[in-house]
């Protein structure tokens, strides 16, 4: 005998075998036992969520001389010959294929005879959303008021497609996506009724891949079943799916958490270059951090859906703190609808782990005692006692002397850059640069970090070109630290030369900064060089607007002001010379 797919075998022939979808068939079932069925049902839901199957199982169990409690029997000729599609009283269309006029005209002339050998004609047409506008226009009237023992059965995935003229002519039935647990117990009972061997963990791999869809996991534990020898494996299922193991996952996120950057690259790199698609890569990430968060907050929740957990993800999820693990997921997402518009989705991913790898840790709460007390130091107690008794003391001086004015205080100094800044190399080329040599510069940019390894393109997808002279390129960084090791890695400036001269004929010499220092740099340059950039007229990069903003008298300005804020108005008397 010819083979049959797994979901062709297993085609649910009863409503009690309909994986996940209790609700609709129990309302169903009460429909037939109860002779209140409607005349025209809509049945909605993702692929492979058991429409169909429930269409043909409500034909055989209304038209079933022997049904009991709404199912039908399967063992009658009536029930038989539906299942295996010669009933001539049933009729399954394909809208897809027959979304015309003319093909509902059809319907219309022959719904008027009467069934021949059935109690009930049915009319299931599948895909109902591709029926053309006038289709619908045509099936509208026969469907408000078919003919006595004539019964539509319209299934969809995009009900949103559908007139609403049509939809509130039926009775519509929401299949909502089946959860991993449900598809991992159906798969059990197959395997297990095939006397086939498994690894618990495989279903998982197969039931996460399958989205939610009956249809899709088994159609999926078929090629896994066949690529293996005898017995499932989580390795057979993980070839299959494209998936990646927890152990995989354990040693990238152990990696980014540990800041270890080029290690966490080499994993990403050899997954790629296995055949992982990024958009599963993502996808498992995503899936393992909610994880991690799950057995932080409900890890009872966790054991009961996600089968077995690893050592290295207990350890992960022991000392990652919730707001962590909140930073991964957004990145993660980010990057997930950055990837759906782009043609180098490795780019991206390479920019994500450098962005968790380099993520600041937010610092861990104090430990507690088992009395739930903060155990705090007992010196640094002493101090912060000492701390409060001068607070109050100056409160009560100022509560008995009233408020005092003082000088303003100044401000907070910024915190200092451990990066030194190459100020005088800046300088140099934005006395030659130009806003041609820029745009070349610019428009090559993304042609020149495919030239690179993955390593360095991931570090130079986060800087952008800001000014370029003959001999000079200046380069901003988002990250300070990013910087810092570009400035250091001699290779990465030698191959980025090597780059430019292939593309444009140009080696320029590489000058890193971070990109909040570049304002500050080049407003500073055009204050102390006002008068050079307005006789360089070839250097058009720095608009001279720019320089009108920083007038000369500015300094003088701002010490009277700083006077006035000391002394007072009475006490400064301003000299002209």
């Amino acid at each position: 005998m010819t083979y049959q797919a797994l979901y062709r075998v297993w085609r649910s022939q009863r409503f009690d075998t309909i994986v996940g979808q209790q609700t609709v068939t129990q309302t169903l079932k009460n429909a037939i036992v109860q002779n209140k069925t409607s005349h025209a049902y809509l049945f909605t839901g993702p692929r492979g969520t058991g429409k169909t199957s429930a269409a043909k199982i409500f034909a055989k169990a209304i038209n079933c001389r022997h049904s009991q409690d709404g199912e039908p029997c399967n063992e009658c000729e009536t029930c038989q010959a539906i299942t295996e599609g010669r009933l001539n009283d049933v009729i399954e269309i394909d809208a897809a294929s027959n979304n015309g006029v003319e093909e509902i005209r059809d319907i219309r002339e022959k719904v008027k005879y009467a069934p021949t050998q059935a109690d009930y004609k049915v009319y299931i047409i599948d895909e109902v959303h591709m029926l053309s506008t006038g289709a619908f226009n045509a099936l509208l009237k026969t469907l408000e008021e078919p003919p006595k023992n004539v019964l539509f059965i319209l299934a969809t995935t995009e009900p949103h497609k559908i007139p609403l003229t049509i939809i509130s002519r039926t009775q519509r039935f929401d299949f909502k996506r089946i959860s991993t647990q449900d598809i991992v117990d159906h798969m059990a009972e197959i395997l297990q009724s095939m006397e086939i061997d498994y690894d618990e963990q495989s279903l998982f791999v197969v039931a996460r891949a399958a989205e939610g869809g009956m249809r899709d996991a088994l159609s999926i534990l078929d090629q896994a079943l066949s690529f293996g020898d005898e017995r499932l494996t989580v390795d057979d299922a993980l070839q299959v799916t494209g998936s990646l193991t927890f152990e995989m996952m354990d040693t990238f996120i152990q990696y980014c958490t540990d800041g270890k950057t080029e290690e966490g690259l080499v994993v990403l790199n050899k997954l790629l270059n296995e055949g992982k698609e990024g958009s599963r890569f993502l996808e498992d990430l995503l899936l393992y951090c909610r994880d991690l968060l799950m057995y932080k907050q409900a890890p009872r929740l966790l054991a009961n859906q996600s089968g077995q957990l690893t050592e290295g993800f207990k350890e992960l999820g022991d000392n990652l703190l919730p707001e962590t693990i909140y930073q991964y997921i957004q990145i993660l997402s980010d990057t997930q609808h950055e990837i759906r518009f782009t043609n180098h989705p490795n780019i991206y991913l390479e920019v994500a782990t450098v962005k968790l790898a380099t993520l600041r840790k937010p610092k861990s709460l104090p430990v507690t005692s088992n009395e739930g007390a903060v155990a705090i130091d007992s010196a640094e107690l002493s101090d912060l006692k000492q701390e409060v008794e001068r607070l109050s003391a100056d409160l009560a001086a100022l509560k008995k002397e009233g408020p005092v004015k003082e000088a303003p205080a100044q401000k907070a100094a910024p915190k200092k850059s451990t990066y030194r800044l190459p100020t005088e190399r800046v300088y140099q080329v934005l006395r030659e640069a130009t806003r041609d040599q820029l745009q070349q510069i610019q428009d090559a940019w993304e042609e020149v970090l495919q030239l690179l390894t993955v390593t360095q393109r991931a570090m130079l997808k986060a800087s952008e070109p800001v000014a370029a002279s003959g001999t000079g390129l200046v380069l901003s960084f988002d990250y300070e630290i990013v910087c810092q090791r570009a400035s250091e890695d001699t290779e990465l400036q030698e191959n980025v030369r090597t780059g430019f001269n292939r593309i444009l004929q140009y080696q320029p010499n590489l000058i890193c900064i971070p990109k909040e220092s570049w304002t500050g740099l080049r407003r500073d340059f055009l204050s102390q060089h006002q008068d050079e950039m307005v006789a360089n007229s070839t250097n058009d990069a720095l608009p001279m607007g720019e320089v009108e903003l920083v007038p000369p008298e500015e300094d003088e300005n701002t010490v009277v002001n700083e006077a006035v804020e000391l002394f007072g108005e009475r006490v400064v008397e301003v000299v002209n010379d």
